[in-house]
């Protein structure tokens, strides 16, 4: 699935298509730039996704106080869950370096996006 094609899947969705970056947020990444916010990306996504076995799977995430955790939700990205129920990767095991990438550039080209409205 391309990006076009998961972003006009998750705009169908009221719940997905339902987050947006607040103010507050929005001052966050330009404080602290675009570089920053992709290493935070990196960092939660390897820490609370990547691993095979989560054992708080389903709630790793908090909604909102970090532009890269609303990004998840936006995403369906927030828990191994969601990401099988989206894009069918499966679960219990180890995400790869590869899969890791995807998914951050994925959230970075919402909050992009999201900063651009």
């Amino acid at each position: 699935m391309t990006k076009q094609e998961a972003f006009r899947r998750l705009s169908q969705s009221s719940f997905r298509a339902g987050f947006h970056l607040s103010e507050k947020e929005r001052e966050y990444v330009r404080q602290k730039g675009l570089d920053v916010i992709h290493t935070h990306a990196q960092d939660f996504v390897r820490k609370r996704l990547a691993p095979a076995c989560i054992p708080n799977d389903g709630r790793q995430t908090p909604m909102r106080g970090h532009p890269v955790f609303v990004a998840q939700h936006a995403c369906a990205c927030c828990c191994r869950g969601c990401l099988n129920q989206w894009y069918h990767v499966q679960q219990g095991v180890e995400l790869t370096e590869l899969q890791q990438q995807k998914i951050v550039n994925f959230l970075m080209t919402w909050i992009e996006q999201e900063m651009q409205n």
